[in-house]
């Protein structure tokens, strides 16, 4: 059997970034139990929104009327190319903006952190009536710009390179599917433009111990030919670091933890065999130190098929079943 350009498209569909209201690193849905076809490239543009007005101070979920509502909006170019049948990378390059309501803090703007992942299926085997597919991922970002990263909430991220290494399930069940993952995040030190800080100690440095991270993720839904919805779960936890002491800004270093509820839709454009327009959206549920985000995402793919030398509007690629 073959895997078609349904399949690919499908795929793609699922390259979007999940804002959690965590600055954290490179954020995109290298979660999906689905592999781009042979010489298969998924691209395109998208744009996310977030925003949050209740935020948890340590466990103590506040709201502060000098913040107002804080808000952010991605621009991003995203993609998948399948190497073989078994590896595939992925990459992602975010525009970033932010703003508070209310207050003197001003917003900032720029491009964050870039990202690229390798996929491995090692496994795709026949279990009971339905199909096991295993995954490997390994996944590096790192700032594309000089932005500050002591200037939370405001500021684009945390300016920390990160390796990210994830195990990865996916069982399908006719037009049925579910997947579950686990991340770890080893996160690199940082340097902030100042000589001394207090965390729950005086540091006399400008270098910042940054807490490496895990990160869970179960979806399941339903999964046939281009037709992808799924609604997801998952939890952020920081390995370390401190709750944001009252009344005081966030620090690189806190300890920030996020539960999310999210769901994920495409739909195939009828004309365009080879573009999807796909949306998702979540909702934090519970956090420590972190915004409690409502955060909407959409993004239009194209299908580029370089294993074939006429249009890929008239082909369709080959790939392992």
């Amino acid at each position: 059997m073959k895997q078609s350009r349904k399949t690919s498209l499908r795929y793609c569909s699922l390259l979007l970034l999940l804002a959690a209201g965590i600055q954290s690193a490179s954020a995109q849905t290298d979660i999906d139990g689905i592999m781009m076809a042979r010489k298969n490239l998924c691209i395109g543009p998208m744009y996310g929104y977030s925003s949050w007005k209740n935020y948890w101070e340590g466990t103590l979920k506040r709201e502060n009327l000098n913040l107002g509502t804080v808000s952010s909006q991605m621009y991003s170019v995203m993609g998948a190319y399948g190497v073989t049948n078994k590896v595939n990378i992925l990459f992602g390059a975010p525009y970033v903006t932010t703003k508070a309501s209310a207050g003197t803090l001003h917003g900032m703007k720029g491009f964050q952190d870039a990202s690229l992942w390798v996929k491995y299926r090692p496994l795709k085997e026949k279990l009971g009536k339905g199909e096991l597919s295993v995954f490997g991922l390994a996944g590096l970002s790192a700032p594309m710009s000089n932005y500050v990263a002591d200037y939370l909430p405001l500021s684009l991220g945390l300016r920390s390179k990160t390796l990210s290494l994830r195990a990865m399930a996916d069982y399908q069940l006719g037009k049925w599917f579910a997947t579950i993952s686990g991340t770890y995040v080893l996160r690199d030190n940082i340097k902030i433009d100042r000589d001394a800080y207090y965390t729950t100690e005086m540091h006399y440095t400008n270098k910042v111990d940054m807490p490496d991270a895990m990160s869970f993720n179960f979806r399941a839904g339903y999964r046939y030919n281009d037709i992808v919805a799924e609604a997801f779960i998952d939890n952020w936890t920081t390995l370390g670091g401190f709750d944001i002491t009252r009344n005081n800004m966030p620090f690189p270093s806190n300890r920030m933890n996020a539960t999310r509820l999210g769901a994920n839709a495409k739909y195939h454009l009828k004309n365009l065999k080879w573009v999807q327009l796909v949306v998702n959206g979540s909702h934090v549920i519970a956090g420590r130190n972190v915004g409690q985000s409502t955060s909407i995402n959409t993004g239009l793919f194209f299908i580029l098929d370089f294993a074939k030398k006429h249009s890929p509007v008239s082909s369709s690629p080959k790939a392992q079943p």
